[in-house]
C-alpha cells in the first residue's frame, strides 16, 4: 500500500490544494479522492497518516469521523513547484517528445509498424505532471522529432509532424539507451564537455574513483557529479526519517546510481532518470538541511545534462 501512496503523494497533493482553492488552513475530506481512486474502507486515514509522515499535509481539521487534511507549508511549496512545471512551456515540448517517442516504440513492439499520431493524445502516458498534453503539443513533438530522425512518416498539410508515424532505429536506441530523451540523444554526437564541479561539505564522497572523470568525457556529461550525489544520499538515507520501504529505495536508487555513473560508458538517459528519481524520493522527505542540499546536488548533475 505504501507504495500506492507514493504514487498518488502529489496528485493527492495538487488535490487537496485544489479543493480548499490554494487555503493551507482549510481542511479538506479525503474521502472522494479515496473513492476514485479505490484506496478501500480505511484508505483515507491510511493516506492521510502516509501525507503527514511525508511532510506534506497535517491533520489539524480531522476529527473523529472524518479524515480532512490541510496542506502544510512543505506541502504547499512541492504543489507550487509542480504547477510551475506544469506551465512551462519548455518542460512540456521535452515531455511530450519523450513520452511520444516511449509510446512510438511500445507501438512497435506490440506490432504495430504505423502508429496514428493523434491516438496518442487522451492516453494515461500522453501527460505531464497531472496535466493532459494538448494535440498541438503533441503534433509539434511529432514533428521535431521527425526532423532529429527518430520517427518517420509523412507531414500533412497545416501540419507540424506527420498524421501517420514509426519510430526509425535511431529513434530505438535513443530509448533504449537514453531513456527516450531526444535532447540527450542528439547531444551524444557533439563530443566531450569539460565541467569544473564545487561541491562544499563533500568529505567521504567516493573521492578515490572521482579522479577517474576529471578529464573531458566523451558522452558530453560529467560523471563526477552523480558519483557526488549516489554516495551523498547513502550517507545521508538514515538520517532523513523515511519509512522502511523507502529508506531501501532510496539506498537502490543511489546503488544503482553509482554503478552507471562509474561504468565505462554511463548512458545519459540513465543517469537523469536515477538522478530524477532520487531528487523526487528527496522533495517528498521531511524538509531538512541534509534533504536540500541533496536536492541542489541533483539539480546541478542534472544540469550537466541540459
Amino acid at each position: 500500500m505504501a507504495m500506492e501512496f507514493s504514487a498518488l503523494y502529489e496528485t493527492l497533493l495538487d488535490w487537496v490544494y485544489e479543493q480548499a482553492e490554494g487555503n493551507p488552513n482549510e481542511g479538506v475530506d479525503l474521502a472522494p479522492f479515496v473513492e476514485e481512486h479505490g484506496l478501500g474502507e480505511r484508505g483515507d486515514w491510511e493516506i492521510l497518516q502516509y501525507g503527514k509522515a511525508k511532510g506534506g499535509l497535517g491533520d489539524k481539521y480531522a476529527t473523529f469521523g472524518e479524515a480532512a487534511a490541510n496542506l502544510t507549508p512543505h506541502g504547499l511549496r512541492l504543489v507550487e513547484q509542480r504547477r510551475e512545471r506544469r506551465e512551462s512551456p519548455v518542460e512540456r515540448s521535452k515531455a511530450a517528445r519523450r513520452a511520444l517517442l516511449r509510446w512510438l516504440w511500445l507501438q512497435d513492439e506490440e506490432g504495430v509498424r504505423w502508429s496514428t499520431v493523434d491516438s496518442f493524445v487522451g492516453t494515461p502516458d500522453a501527460s505531464f505532471e497531472g496535466s493532459a498534453l494538448t494535440l498541438d503539443e503533441i503534433d509539434r513533438a511529432a514533428g521535431y522529432l521527425k526532423k532529429q530522425g527518430l520517427i518517420g512518416g509523412q507531414i500533412a498539410m497545416g501540419r507540424k509532424g506527420p498524421l501517420r508515424a514509426e519510430i526509425t532505429a535511431e529513434g530505438q536506441n535513443c530509448v533504449e539507451h537514453y531513456d527516450g530523451d531526444p535532447g540527450a540523444y542528439t547531444r551524444r554526437r557533439t563530443g566531450g564537455n569539460t565541467y569544473n564541479t564545487f561541491l562544499p561539505n563533500a568529505q567521504g564522497i567516493i573521492v578515490g574513483e572521482q579522479q577517474n572523470f576529471t578529464q573531458n568525457n566523451t558522452a558530453g556529461i560529467d560523471p563526477a557529479a552523480f558519483i557526488q550525489l549516489a554516495g551523498y544520499v547513502g550517507q545521508i538515507n538514515g538520517t532523513l526519517g523515511l519509512a522502511e520501504p523507502e529508506r531501501v529505495e532510496l539506498e537502490r536508487v543511489s546503488q544503482e546510481l553509482h554503478t552507471e555513473a562509474t561504468s565505462p560508458n554511463p548512458e545519459p538517459g540513465r543517469l537523469r532518470r536515477l538522478a530524477t528519481q532520487i531528487k523526487n524520493q528527496l522533495t517528498e522527505a521531511a524538509p531538512t538541511m541534509a534533504a536540500t542540499f541533496g536536492i541542489q546536488m541533483a539539480e546541478q548533475a542534472l544540469g550537466t545534462l541540459m
